[in-house]
């Protein structure tokens, strides 16, 4: 999954992104999903872009549904509970 969300990042990023914030709105999804993969990327430019494209707590809202779907989707692969598969994320012990 994570894979995937690199693939999209560089694709993206190739294809010189979207257009700027005054040409075109971003939503607090597409502002999420770029912060998020910023901070997995180690870009702290691209965060803190992605981080005026929405009010912050838009953004906290985007990146924490961002989160729960993620651990949903790889429990699915996984075929765990949501709760292991987080727990393991986090590098905490099974619970």
């Amino acid at each position: 999954m994570i894979d995937r969300v690199r693939k999209a990042w560089r694709t993206w990023r190739e294809d010189g992104g979207t257009p700027s914030r005054k040409e075109r709105a971003h939503n607090l999804f597409e502002a999420a999903a770029a912060y998020v993969v910023a901070g997995v990327e180690d870009d702290q430019e691209r965060a803190d872009e992605a981080a005026t494209w929405v009010e912050p707590s838009a953004l906290a809202f985007g990146v924490n549904e961002l989160a729960c779907r993620a651990v949903v989707a790889l429990a699915r692969e996984r075929d765990e509970p949501p709760r292991t598969v987080a727990r393991a994320l986090l590098g905490l012990p099974a619970g």
